[in-house]
């Protein structure tokens, strides 16, 4: 738990940083979007012969300036049936950007990852490091990061915990193939010594009205190694959400 605090202390005060720059300097660095953001929500209950229940929400609100970018997800999955839960995920990730030009930044981000029925419960990474926009047009923009940091395990049955210095991979792209359809797929991948972590979203929206729409998402993760027990080492998420926009 010491270790714990000094991890969440140490973001916390890098991202309050990020903040206060921000801020000290409002005529330099004026917000280009104040706050934008999508809320997604699914939801399923059956009854019957089984009763099963499951939710799925997923927060994004992002800040531009002209010279910082600040970027909040925070996401949950609880899944349960005949009362019994059959899974519990949360997740939060934390990232400020200090551009460095129209295509380049550097990044400082941070990511909370509790999955109650998964082999490691929480992950936690704080990395750094330096982004480039690979490619942008009036409907495709392909951007990607490369970095490292500090990652720390916890093994869900037993309690172990493990640290260990990661190197972090991003690729993020967007794509509106058509005026009412946006397809997005991210990739992330936290490497270690002792463990590889993985993870790739993609998600197809279609939008109903300016602010709402219907998505349809993937989500496959992936760790290297599991401690022994029934845990597996893939996991995948297919679900039909509503999006909000605001």
């Amino acid at each position: 738990m010491h270790n714990l605090s000094k991890i969440l202390l140490a973001a916390c005060l890098f991202f309050a940083a990020g903040s206060v720059f921000a801020h000290d300097e409002p005529e330099e660095d004026p917000a280009v979007d104040p706050w934008d953001g999508t809320g997604e929500a699914g939801f399923v209950k059956t009854t019957g012969n089984t009763d099963t229940t499951a939710l799925n929400v997923r927060l994004n609100f992002i800040r531009t300036g002209k010279k910082w970018r600040h970027r909040f997800t925070g996401t949950a999955l609880m899944t349960s049936e005949d009362g019994i839960k059959e899974n519990e995920r949360y997740t939060v990730e934390v990232q400020s950007d200090r551009k460095l030009g129209e295509k380049s930044w550097l990044f400082g981000a941070f990511r909370w990852d509790a999955d109650k029925f998964g082999s490691y419960d929480p992950q936690l990474s704080l990395t750094a490091g330096y982004g480039y926009q690979l490619m942008k047009s009036e409907k495709h923009e392909l951007k990607g990061e490369i970095g490292g940091g500090y990652r720390k395990l916890e093994e869900r049955e037993s309690g172990i915990s493990s640290s260990e210095a990661i190197a972090r991979f991003l690729l993020d792209d967007s794509w509106q193939v058509f005026k009412t359809t946006l397809w997005t797929n991210r990739l992330l991948v936290e490497a270690g010594s002792s463990n590889t972590f993985t993870q790739f979203n993609t998600g197809l929206a279609v939008s109903m009205t300016e602010v709402f729409a219907i998505k349809l998402g993937y989500e496959y993760r992936h760790n290297t190694t599991v401690p022994p027990g029934d845990s597996k080492k893939t996991d995948t998420i297919t679900s039909v959400n509503l999006v909000y926009n605001f």
